[in-house]
């Protein structure tokens, strides 16, 4: 590897704005909305004919903030062509939003991070983020898709009421004295090993007994051989399928399967609006689900789970959807423990099996973002292995506080730990889940398991966080 550290893309005065909704709750320390705070401030610059970025951390976030912006085009005389872009759109139009930016017919974007960086999208002038984004590589990725002209550019960071937002909207000195993080990578995970053995095979053949960085190949080979992916003959393994391997792996997201979503709004013409990963599709594409696409509605009419299809059709409907999924662990293997700096607290790491469950979700109106309706999900269980870091305390503590006491604790410690990872390890929050069990299933004692969604960077995460588990 090779270290370029030297900044060589034009630059400007940039001015970086804190703004901290005003308190709507004094007891419980409840901003206004911050998507709500978005709205108006991309407003002012939108209709100033400045272009903007607005970057969100959720594909649902995105399309809610897209729906409020597109309004503000009602009943004047200036408009501004305004797009939302995140992963699941289709090339083709993902394509195109980025030549629009480029060549300034689209003013303003609302994005997920996948506008963070490697897509040339041009000199925008203001780059609004909806909270943190997690970790100081994506504030400074994102910071920098704008001011690449000769004037000015804003960037405005807009809190939500989470523990971190608070916390760094209220220590600028913290904030701008972090440091981009640390990227970790763990090329030892299978599925990553598998996609790059892939990979390179196709480019020449493995002999028996090859070794591929620290790992001999014959089994890898023999597995792919099994699935019809190689062909061994005269003692190499060679490439035997038709298709390029790396158009096939997907930079964002270890499940391959994704599930296209069908427009049959007209049945003569059903038309592909959009793909996802089954993952998200559990909780977006459920059926009665609304699915936001470029500020329109869609009413899931079907979710074909084996098929792996999603039948929408175009509705008008002031309200979207939001699930809650229930979360159930065990653990296979436990790969390391001890305790923690010596004291009474364990520490420990391995592979999980995690199942997710779509039980119900909720109607929220657009406006008020109050909940005015709820049903109920049918889909079949989803079980992915993954690696997890977890802790655990004194079975006499439990004694001594009594256990309903002790299990409320337990819950608090998750949420302080899920807001608190991504300052220690680069990740997204959203792909944080933490579960506390009071008596995990391995072992009958008290638990507090850390481990990744994303199950890419999930075994990054777990022995990265291990490392730091001294700071608990």
């Amino acid at each position: 590897m090779t270290l370029i550290d030297r900044n060589g893309a034009p630059s400007v005065r940039k001015h970086f704005l804190f703004y901290n909704p005003p308190v709507v709750n004094k007891q419980l320390n409840v901003r206004e909305d911050e998507t709500l705070a978005v709205k108006d401030l991309a407003e002012e610059f939108l209709m100033n004919g400045i272009q903007t970025i607005i970057f969100a951390r959720s594909r649902l976030k995105v399309e809610i903030l897209f729906s409020h912006l597109k309004e503000i085009n009602k009943g004047r005389n200036r408009r501004a062509n305004i797009c939302a872009y995140r992963g699941g759109y289709l090339p083709s139009e993902r394509r195109a939003i980025e030549k629009g930016l480029r060549t300034g017919d689209i003013m303003g974007v609302v994005s997920t991070n996948a506008l963070e960086l490697g897509v040339d999208i041009g000199q925008l002038q203001v780059c609004i983020m909806t909270g943190y984004p997690g970790n100081m590589a994506s504030v400074w990725q994102q910071a920098g898709r704008a001011g690449r002209r000769k004037d000015d550019a804003v960037i405005i960071l807009v809190a939500s009421s989470s523990p971190l937002d608070q916390y760094m909207v209220l220590h600028p000195d913290y904030f701008f004295a972090g440091r981009p993080e640390e990227a970790r990578i763990n090329p030892d995970n299978l599925l990553i090993l598998i996609d790059h053995i892939k990979c390179a095979a196709y480019e020449l053949p493995f002999h028996k007994g090859d070794r591929f960085g620290d790992h001999p190949v014959d089994d890898f080979c023999e597995f792919l051989t099994d699935e019809d992916v190689l062909h061994f003959h005269g003692g190499r393994w060679y490439w035997m399928n038709d298709a390029f391997p790396a158009s096939g792996i997907s930079l964002r997201s270890a499940l391959q399967d994704t599930v296209i979503i069908i427009d049959q709004t007209d049945p003569g013409h059903a038309t592909v609006i959009g793909e996802i990963d089954r993952f998200g599709a559990m909780t977006m594409l459920h059926d009665d689900a609304i699915y936001l696409h470029q500020g329109r509605q869609y009413h899931v009419d079907k979710l074909d789970w084996e098929e792996q299809k999603a039948y929408v059709r175009k509705v008008n409907v002031n309200y979207y959807t939001d699930a809650d999924l229930a979360v159930q662990l065990d653990v296979l293997e436990v790969d390391d423990g001890g305790q923690v700096a010596d004291g009474p607290v364990e520490k420990a790491y391995g592979d999980v099996s995690v199942r997710a469950l779509p039980t119900v979700f909720k109607k929220i109106r657009f406006e008020t973002l109050e909940n005015i309706g709820w049903g109920h999900i049918h889909l079949p269980e989803m079980e992915m292995h993954t690696s997890s870091a977890w802790i655990g305390f004194p079975e006499e503590w439990v004694r001594t506080i009594g256990k309903e006491t002790f299990q409320g604790a337990l819950i608090g410690l998750s949420h302080v730990l899920r807001h608190a990872a991504p300052l220690f390890v680069m990740c997204d929050q959203a792909d944080l889940s933490v579960v506390p069990k009071i008596k995990a299933p391995h072992n009958e004692k008290n638990r507090l398991f850390l481990f990744m969604i994303n199950i890419r960077a999930a075994s990054v995460l777990a022995k990265s966080y291990m490392k730091r588990c001294r700071h608990c």
